[in-house]
């Protein structure tokens, strides 16, 4: 079910947190979100073939998801996009993703189904109109992806950040909204340091948002953020060592002969 995040004066954000099926706890938790604006609709990080039937028969309470005017993707993982085939082959939408992935895409697609419906996105972002409003795709690449980007909503302020911010959380609670951001770290700390590329990238990420009106931050996997939790975690991930910060020669090293893998216990 949708958790609606705005609704006004024809403007509505929708987010849906509980649409993958478990698979006895194999997969990741995923968001994903619905923006509308004056009959025509954007939908934020689709998800895999699990999310697909459920998230489609969701759209139908709010808009003809035949009419969807774009698919947006943050990054090319399969948990953001792995359904792609499906939403091209039931509207007539046009995916919105990083350059860096333009070419990548359809190798997800039967051949020719991308044809003339992706729509590159530069590296320093863009801005797209949706209905009578303008939507702000903005640069965060490698947080965690070479090419990853981010939605911008003026009109609710809500970032939606694809998985910067996220958390770890059983999809039962990642409706959750976080008001204050300690004690909400312990599920987000371990996933920042490994999928987050390096503090410089935390840091220019950091300084390029504190300029900007954000209430809320929505990531792809866990629970918003809102009011002081926003401030909260660009300070914390503005000063947070991730990624290559991390790596000593330890983590390069030959395997020895006798770890096989997959041989029984």
């Amino acid at each position: 079910m949708g958790k609606p995040l705005f609704d006004r004066d024809g403007h509505q954000c929708i987010l849906y947190t509980d649409l993958c099926e478990d698979e006895g706890g194999a997969a990741v938790q995923a968001n994903q979100c619905l923006i509308v604006d004056a009959g025509q609709a954007i939908l934020l990080d689709p998800g895999g073939t699990m999310t697909y039937n459920e998230l489609y028969m969701e759209l139908t309470k709010v808009t003809s998801p035949k009419k969807l005017k774009y698919v947006f993707a943050s990054h090319a993982d399969p948990d953001i996009i792995a359904s792609l085939p499906r939403w091209l082959s039931s509207s007539d939408t046009r995916l919105l993703v990083s350059r860096v992935w333009a070419r990548f895409v359809p190798h997800f697609c039967p051949s020719g189904k991308t044809d003339g419906r992706i729509v590159p996105i530069p590296d320093r972002g863009g801005v797209i109109s949706l209905g009578n409003c303008r939507l702000t795709l903005l640069p965060a690449h490698f947080l965690h992806a070479e090419g990853n980007l981010q939605v911008y909503d003026p009109t609710s302020r809500i970032l939606f950040s694809g998985d910067l911010g996220a958390s770890l959380l059983p999809a039962a609670r990642a409706a959750d909204i976080v008001e204050d951001l300690g004690p909400h770290l312990q599920y987000m700390t371990d996933f920042h340091r490994r999928y987050m590329t390096s503090n410089r990238a935390c840091r220019l990420w950091a300084n390029m948002v504190r300029k900007m009106q954000i209430e809320m931050l929505v990531p792809q996997h866990g629970a918003p953020l809102v009011g002081k939790a926003v401030d909260q975690f660009i300070e914390w991930i503005a000063e947070l060592n991730c990624g290559i910060d991390l790596m000593t020669e330890a983590d390069y090293q030959v395997p020895p002969d006798d770890k096989l893998l997959g041989a029984p216990a």
